[in-house]
């Protein structure tokens, strides 16, 4: 680690555990573009796509409380929205089959946004459950449907159902204000990220409270050892992510689980390896795309490979 840090590959935090305990833990690098600020393992990091297991979880919260079933049509809970919403089914959002179209990122200030381009979606790109595309307004659509079927606010619902019971206490939802310990995004020409889009759902955390989430996931803490089954199908093709990116299984039970995110110049890596009991989890805010090969060096180490 210290070698990647010096060579300009990493900057942020990384956390290694082993046995259920902690075996290493460190900082690197600095908060922001400043470079005036070291991190330390307080520091909270965006994410990216690894905050698409939240809202999966939820909706598999809800399944299990019997609000909803996974071959549910949408329309069942949004009924406002236009007549795909008919045809596509809440597991068409949790494995990217549901042929919505993406985001216009130039239209969107808000969540009212979102929710307002899916309103104007008139065709979908392709039939339900036949082909795959990962794109955010699956997510924000199982936001919304969270939403529908709890009466409350997705980033409340977040907080009391997926982060307090997980003893998740540094974790928060986009949008914050004026919250402590954020590392900031820059790139290497020490350019800092802009600022976030008032958008629910993109979180910060610690590299200790992605281990927490992982440890209740893993140990059905949260949801049942058939939901994080589910939650780990895939369509067909071997490059298609499932709602918990890469997941593998020996009859029904996970065996290992690795995900990975990306926004602006943050860049955050979870791999879990449950037959050799280990987690390695890198969290950075300064892009370099190197976060797979430190972490496949670090599987390495633990598993006395070259």
């Amino acid at each position: 680690m210290k070698r990647s840090h010096q060579a300009g590959l990493f900057n942020g935090n990384v956390l290694v555990s082993k046995n259920n305990k902690i075996i290493y833990s460190a900082s690197f690098g600095f908060t922001d573009a400043a470079k005036t600020k070291k991190l330390t393992t307080d520091y909270k990091f965006n994410i990216g796509s690894i905050t698409k297991e939240f809202s999966a979880v939820a909706l598999l919260q809800m399944q299990e409380k019997g609000k909803l079933k996974l071959d549910d049509k949408v329309s069942k809970f949004i009924p406002e929205l236009p007549k795909w919403a008919n045809d596509v089914r809440i597991k068409d959002l949790l494995q990217y089959t549901s042929g919505i179209p993406n985001v216009n990122w130039k239209k969107i200030r808000n969540d009212k946004d979102l929710f307002d381009g899916l309103m104007l979606i008139d065709t979908l790109d392709f039939k339900p459950g036949t082909n795959y595309d990962y794109n955010n307004n699956n997510i924000f659509l199982r936001q919304f449907i969270v939403e529908r079927l709890t009466g409350m606010p997705y980033k409340k619902y977040a907080e009391k159902f997926i982060f307090k019971p997980c003893k998740m206490n540094s974790s928060i939802l986009t949008p914050f204000e004026n919250e402590e310990n954020i590392a900031r995004g820059f790139n290497n020409d020490l350019v800092p990220d802009k600022a976030d889009l008032p958008i629910t759902g993109g979180t910060y955390l610690t590299t200790v409270d992605l281990l927490k989430w992982t440890d209740y996931l893993h140990k059905n803490k949260i949801i049942s050892s058939k939901s994080v089954d589910e939650l780990g199908q895939q369509f067909g093709l071997p490059e298609t992510q499932s709602a918990l990116g890469q997941a593998t299984y020996r009859n029904e039970k996970l065996l290992s689980h690795s995900h990975d995110g990306r926004a602006g110049n943050y860049e955050a890596i979870l791999v879990s390896d449950l037959d050799e009991q280990f987690t390695i989890i890198l969290l950075g805010n300064n892009h370099n795309g190197k976060i797979f090969d430190i972490s496949d060096a670090l599987s390495a180490i633990l598993k006395d490979q070259k």
